[in-house]
């Protein structure tokens, strides 16, 4: 991260907790800084250092890393989390939505795919629970990405035994769309009026509304246009994935902490980090400006509308509202429906 998105996280974890607040140690003396405090814990983050090899470059001992780290993590999720894990606001909708529109997917709200993370330390109680594929065990994390690489949604925690559709069935993913408490999402495709958004995902997820899968085995120009394209959009949670291992080591190599709500803290923490680097960095991206300028020459605001949130959060309108909404969620005819009209509007638009 740049120097001023740097002190920007020390201002907001100072502000979070008096434990990053400058003052005297036990004998008087002037004590670790917030600036030493948090390079100390990023530099566990980005360079997935243990506790006890900070004391070879900023002469702090090991319990005194594990405990600023652990504060750390506990700031910055209590202070950041509101801005950096949100669910998209109207605004934000709208700009996915334009996006989507000038990929050839309108109503696209982003990607949606899981996240392996090998659990070192897992303890042998839970070992088989934790174990999957793989010989070791492994931590799941759910995440929806957009083309930037923010990530919007993320749920992680449940065991690596897990195939995409157990962590779907616990994910709370959809329960702001199903108490009614989203932007509503109007969009045309081929013609057709719609009036839910929806993610792009692999082969394993249901045939729902709300998920736009690839054709297996396509036949005809279009079908092989529309896999193209819909496997290559797909990508951006995956790159999401690997962007985020990069920018933070302590995720890419095997986890060595004990407890699953400290790892959940530690994800968590990395997630805020990536979106606020995100945010700071995301106009020098290679092609971000492109499509915004593609959006700008040949989308008008008009086609697409989202109008204000209907209820409010945290609140259910009524079990019937409920029912219904989650009924239109898990259509399979709707699915079918904007699928067909998706292969003939990325044919006419790309083919």
């Amino acid at each position: 991260m740049r120097r001023h998105l740097f002190l920007r996280v020390v201002n907001g974890v100072q502000a979070a907790s008096d434990y990053f607040v400058d003052g005297p140690d036990a004998t008087g003396r002037g004590s670790f800084t917030s600036l030493h405090k948090c390079t100390m814990a990023i530099r566990m983050l980005a360079y997935g250092d243990s506790a006890d090899r900070i004391d070879e470059y900023l002469r702090v001992g090991e319990s005194t890393a594990r405990e600023c780290f652990e504060y750390f993590t506990n700031a910055v999720i209590s202070h950041f989390r509101n801005e950096y894990l949100r669910i998209p606001t109207v605004e934000d909708t709208q700009r996915l939505l334009q996006i989507g529109a000038s990929r050839g997917f309108s109503g696209m709200l982003g990607s949606i795919d899981c996240m392996h993370w090998k659990w070192k330390n897992c303890p042998n109680a839970w070992k088989g629970q934790f174990q999957g594929r793989n010989s070791s065990p492994t931590v799941i994390l759910e995440a929806v990405a957009s083309q930037d690489l923010w990530i919007w949604h993320s749920y992680f925690g449940t065991p690596g035994s897990a195939n995409d559709l157990n962590v779907l069935n616990r994910s709370p993913v959809f329960d702001a769309l199903l108490n009614g408490y989203v932007p509503n999402v109007n969009y045309m495709v081929n013609g057709n009026q719609y009036d839910c958004g929806y993610y792009l995902t692999d082969g394993i997820y249901p045939k729902w509304a709300t998920f736009i899968q690839s054709i297996r085995h396509p036949q005809t120009p279009k079908d092989r246009l529309f896999a193209t394209k819909q496997e290559s959009v797909r990508k951006d949670v995956e790159r999401a994935f690997g962007v985020l291992q990069a920018r933070f080591a302590v995720i890419r190599n095997p986890a060595r902490y004990w407890s699953k709500e400290f790892l959940h803290k530690v994800m968590t923490t990395c997630i805020i980090l990536h979106n606020m680097i995100v945010e700071d960095e995301r106009e020098s991206y290679i092609g971000y400006n492109n499509i915004h300028e593609y959006i700008d020459n040949h989308i008008d605001d008009e086609e697409l509308s989202v109008d204000a949130p209907t209820f409010e959060i945290g609140y259910i309108a009524n079990i019937h509202q409920f029912v219904a909404n989650r009924n239109v969620m898990q259509d399979p005819r709707r699915h079918q429906a904007l699928k067909k009209d998706l292969v003939e509007h990325i044919w006419q638009q790309f083919g």
